[in-house]
């Protein structure tokens, strides 16, 4: 009885102990990467749909008539100029050469003789031995044989020129499409392309620019249109790593639109600009200003419009509304509703919520871009 009391009386004094500090210490904050808004220079640009032309297009034909015996190319490949993509079989026309080689070999000895007969009627005209109308046969004989001398001369360096063509040649640097024969085709001028070839770098591209906005480009430029540069925005909303400078422009506006067709040339040594393939053309106009930026991945959108969520003071979680400008390669102008230096979240927004307190790490800085 004694020890049971003494049990009851250590398990209520037990009861009646506080709760340890440890569970009453708050969880963790939550980590966010913040990004400081930030002034960066950047110039007004416009956006233009344009065209990936190559500088340089060329469609493979056949200019004899014969079977395709070999193609040595892979299609898609890049090929130099010279490399030899096609052969067409050749023993037609390395007959024909031999059988010109011939003509001009007897044209050869024809006129020869023909010089000792002008040679011999000569000499005996001059002792009058051969009346004059011989003499003139024997010159004009002498004449005709040269001429025929120079005929099957012709004759062979056109049997040459078309056995040449049985090899059918690269024109220019560059990479070559689908061939539209394989060997064991007969083929012919009238047949149509055997394969195009496109040069790669440098590649063009086209696109329309209205009058005031050309104006205000060749201001920024000084006036010439050469220092024109422009940047391009790809199909996946990236953004080009290359800047091209304007080649050309059209002589004429289109009357409908006020507009100039422009040609820029930009280098292309990946390969990554396709010949055909449509893309932005980002032409910058005016001077570089300063304007706030940031990134573009931290700007959410509601029913009120773009917010993003900032870290204010003593590290809470705030609301921004903000009025948005352009975006530039992964950054967005901010027109109102921050100011320079505010802290931005950039990852881990789904984590928190307006009012909360938490443990900002700030980003690295991005690259400035004009």
């Amino acid at each position: 009885m004694v020890l049971r009391g003494l049990r009851n009386a250590a398990l209520a004094a037990c009861l009646v102990l506080p709760v340890p500090a440890l569970a009453q210490t708050p969880p963790g904050l939550p980590a966010v990467v913040v990004s400081p808004v930030a002034l960066q220079a950047l110039s007004d640009s416009a956006d233009f749909l344009g065209r990936i032309q190559a500088a340089e297009k060329v469609e493979l034909r056949a200019r004899v008539e014969g079977f395709i015996t070999e193609q040595r190319f892979r299609e898609g490949q890049s090929v130099k100029k010279g490399d030899v993509l096609f052969l067409i079989d050749k023993a037609p026309y390395e007959a024909t050469v031999d059988q010109r080689k011939a003509d001009v070999a007897a044209a050869q000895a024809i006129e020869a003789n023909a010089v000792v007969q002008l040679q011999r009627t000569k000499e005996l005209a001059e002792r009058g031995n051969a009346p004059q109308a011989t003499l003139d046969q024997r010159i004009a004989e002498d004449a005709k044989a040269k001429a025929d001398i120079a005929k099957a001369q012709a004759a062979l360096r056109t049997a040459e020129i078309n056995l040449s063509y049985t090899e059918i040649i690269a024109p220019i640097d560059g990479r070559i499409g689908t061939a539209t024969v394989t060997p064991g085709n007969l083929v012919s001028p009238a047949t149509g392309p055997l394969a195009t070839i496109v040069s790669i770098d440098p590649i063009n591209v086209t696109f329309p620019v209205t009058q005031r906005e050309l104006l205000q480009a060749r201001q920024r430029a000084g006036g010439e249109p050469q220092r024109i540069v422009v940047g391009l925005r790809l199909a996946d909303g990236s953004t080009y790593d290359q800047t091209g400078r304007v080649q050309l422009l059209d002589v004429a506006a289109n009357q409908g639109t006020d507009s100039v067709t422009v040609r820029a040339t930009i280098p292309n040594p990946k390969g990554v600009l396709i010949d055909g393939s449509s893309v932005r053309v980002l032409l910058a106009i005016g001077e570089p200003e300063k304007r706030l930026v940031i990134p573009t991945a931290s700007i959410a959108i509601d029913q009120q419009g773009p917010f993003v969520l900032v870290v204010g003071e003593g590290d809470r979680v705030q609301v921004k509304r903000l009025q948005l400008g352009a975006q530039r390669g992964g950054l967005t102008v901010v027109e109102k509703g921050l100011a320079e230096g505010e802290r931005v979240i950039v990852e881990g927004m789904v984590r928190v919520r307006p009012g909360m307190q938490v443990a900002p790490t700030v980003a690295p800085p991005s690259p400035a871009r004009s």
